[in-house]
């Protein structure tokens, strides 16, 4: 993975963190995508038909068809669910985190102890939108002191497979336009 800066979002995000030891050899691209579970493989997947479903919704919408645009979105919905079981399989309370920020690049959250710099991490990242979650390994940059009762640390990513990129990349623009929207709105009501 080449050392691209992408833009980072404050937004709270499901996550789980997994310190491993020093000496840690990180796998590589071929033995991520060996270990990676099937679920989020099958996330992935989900994600990457998102752009043909809405595209197809659009054509429907134009030829007047709302009821077809009603099952569909029905049974994208029954789909979502079931991906939302499967994934909250993965979700390990263990190493349960809630992230401060995230981006392509890196990502931060708040832990109650202090994590060595350069100490490996094992995470799965379970994002909102598009629905999808990513299984990679990170590294710790940063670990100092934070306000509430423990330390935040950033993690820039290490091994993470370039789909999941694309996708972190979707969910931190989603953000990002939802905060705009937001502050279009306040505007308006002042």
């Amino acid at each position: 993975m080449s050392e691209q800066e992408f833009f980072t979002v404050h937004h709270a995000m499901k996550a789980n963190v997994e310190p491993l030891a020093t000496n840690f050899h990180f796998p590589t691209m071929d033995e991520l995508e060996a270990e990676t579970p099937a679920p989020f493989i099958v996330a992935s997947e989900f994600s990457r038909l998102d752009p043909l479903q809405e595209s197809a919704r659009t054509e429907l919408k134009n030829s007047d068809l709302r009821h077809v645009i009603e099952l569909l979105d029905t049974q994208n919905a029954k789909l979502n669910l079931l991906l939302g079981y499967m994934l909250s399989q993965q979700d390990d309370p263990q190493f349960a985190v809630t992230t401060k920020s995230f981006g392509a690049s890196r990502f931060t959250y708040v832990s109650s102890t202090n994590i060595d710099i350069a100490t490996p991490l094992r995470a799965k990242l379970f994002l909102e939108h598009p629905a999808a979650a990513i299984y990679c390994y990170g590294e710790v940059t940063q670990c100092e002191p934070h306000s509430e009762a423990g330390y935040l640390v950033q993690v820039k990513f290490v091994r993470l497979k370039e789909t999941d990129q694309d996708m972190l990349i979707k969910a931190a623009l989603h953000q990002q336009q939802k905060l705009l929207r937001q502050r279009s709105l306040e505007r308006g009501d002042t």
